[in-house]
């Protein structure tokens, strides 16, 4: 068992990490707990009700959740399920997103949805996946969502103070210290929650802390006589590169970024579409010493690029038809006749193709034409697919094998003269994937987490250097090891700066 923790009854201890806003680094920080507890020898698993993301991935059975609960399985040591992330919404609109409930299409539900018919529909659910996972382990790690504050949602609340109540949790709310006002965040927080609510907060702690720790004295004395918790910890800010985030706000970052002015690494530039998916395919070239990566939606930059990838959306028609607004495929034009690459992945691919039909209404119905430079067409299926798969590709010049999934609502037809970019083992047999054009320099391929894997990464960039005559790279990063230690990293990080003994065992007073 884990030290401080009793377990009275053969149900699990609930351990819940709130957050004053997005991007106080909940994720992160559940991850850690995740970690740090499988390491003690605790059977424990991580739990979010209800999570808002266009970043997901695949389990084993074939079903979708949030790739930060796949994340804290695997700083666990399991393999994800769908109970771990009952409720996915993958936004569509600014007011609508696609359901996925215990791993499969639920339907479309709107922001009004949630103030009494949402709850009605997807709480059964919640209480189901949570109660199965509690019955078989000793520890349940339950990330919230957005702020346990938000006071308009509290009636219709599935993910906060409703589900510590449904797993009787002890709540520790992080805040960001790093973006500022972070006294303000907490203390606004204890005030705004019933007290009900506040009872069940055991204590709380700052993150991604630099400097001198000591110079928080006085202000945590004066909080912890406010709201009448302690601060459990100060989490220094830890490098988390390479682990995968699932807030939007970290792409508004990336793009922030512009290309290096020397042109020594290889130019890859990522097409920031307004609804772009599973960008953390990319995290892993991030890493790479010989690669500058950058999302833009700027013209210019697509046409100085080595590499142009077009990744995966949730809305490949709308963002299709926003690429032609922006001049972006103009510029994908200038990019290729300069001798450039393209690679399409999922719903990039898609739009490589002649054609996408929608006969069933998916996204927004019709057809249209794509942009041609690839050999297929793509329909869209009402059923969505959702699978692991391992596989073997030439198109990097070289045989390398590689891991994935793949998430899409597209059944492609290839042309019959067109050059197959994988051959893939999945669920029900061995099949071709996707497409490279006759001179090689256009790719498609439905395979997520395709350079997350050391070999086909290296190969890639290899193969994509030499290409554009760039000079032979003098290192490639080991990431598959490299993510490992940091996952040890943030877990040592977060077990040196939290009191868990008091946040585990302090007594916390519930209604």
């Amino acid at each position: 068992m884990v030290e401080g923790v009793v377990r009275p009854q053969p149900r699990a201890i609930s351990l819940m990490v709130l957050g004053t806003a997005s991007h106080a680094g909940k994720s992160l920080v559940a991850t850690a707990l995740c970690r740090i507890l499988a390491r003690r020898g605790a059977r424990v698993a991580p739990f979010k009700a209800q999570n808002m993301s266009l970043n997901s991935a695949a389990t084993p059975d074939g079903l979708e959740i949030g790739r930060a609960q796949a994340l804290q399985a695997e700083a666990a040591g399991l393999a994800p399920r769908a109970d771990m992330n009952p409720v996915l919404l993958k936004p569509m609109s600014q007011t609508g997103s696609q359901a996925i409930v215990n791993g499969r299409i639920f339907g479309t539900l709107h922001s009004r949805d949630f103030l009494g018919n949402g709850k009605r529909a997807l709480w059964p659910h919640i209480v189901a996946a949570y109660d199965r996972l509690a019955a078989e382990f000793d520890v349940l790690v339950i990330e919230g969502a957005g702020s346990p504050a938000e006071i308009n949602l509290r009636e219709s609340d599935i993910v906060n103070m409703a589900v510590a109540d449904l797993a009787d949790a002890r709540c520790l709310l992080v805040a960001d210290i790093d973006r500022g006002g972070a006294f303000a965040a907490i203390a606004g927080t204890f005030a705004l929650l019933d007290e009900p609510d506040r009872r069940r907060i055991a204590g709380y702690a700052f993150n991604k802390f630099r400097g001198d720790a000591s110079l928080l004295d006085a202000g945590i004395a004066m909080l912890d006589a406010r709201v009448g918790v302690p601060c459990v910890g100060i989490i220094p800010y830890v490098d988390t590169t390479g682990l995968d985030e699932e807030d939007g706000v970290s792409i508004e970052r990336r793009r922030e970024r512009a290309w290096d002015a020397r042109h020594e690494r290889l130019r890859i530039a990522v097409v920031a579409f307004p609804h772009l998916a599973n960008f953390t395919d990319f995290d892993a070239l991030e890493e790479e010493p010989s690669v500058d990566l950058i999302y833009t939606r700027d013209g210019g930059a697509v046409e100085a690029a080595d590499v142009v990838i077009l990744p995966g959306t949730k809305d490949t028609i709308g963002d299709l038809g926003w690429l032609r607004e922006r001049g972006l495929e103009r510029a994908l034009v200038t990019c290729a006749s300069r001798g450039a690459l393209t690679v399409g992945i999922c719903g990039g691919m898609q739009m490589l193709g002649a054609s996408i039909d929608d006969p069933h209404g998916v996204e927004r119905g019709g057809s249209h034409a794509g942009l041609a430079l690839l050999d297929l067409r793509s329909t869209f299926a009402v059923e969505k697919t959702t699978v692991r798969v391992t596989g073997t590709t030439a198109a990097f010049g070289q045989s390398v094998a590689f891991d994935g999934y793949e998430i899409h609502v597209g059944v492609t037809q290839y042309g019959d003269a067109s050059r197959p970019f994988a051959q893939i083992s999945r669920a029900g047999g061995s099949c071709r994937d996707g497409v490279v054009s006759a001179d090689g320099r256009v790719a498609g391929t439905y395979v997520h987490g395709l350079f997350a894997g050391d070999d086909a990464r290296h190969a890639f960039v290899a193969w994509a250097r030499a290409l554009r005559g760039l000079p032979v790279a003098r290192a490639f990063a080991p990431v598959q090891a490299q993510r490992r230690a940091r996952l040890d990293e943030l877990a040592d990080a977060v077990e040196r700066a939290l009191d868990l003994r008091m946040l585990l065992s302090r007594p916390v007073s519930t209604p």
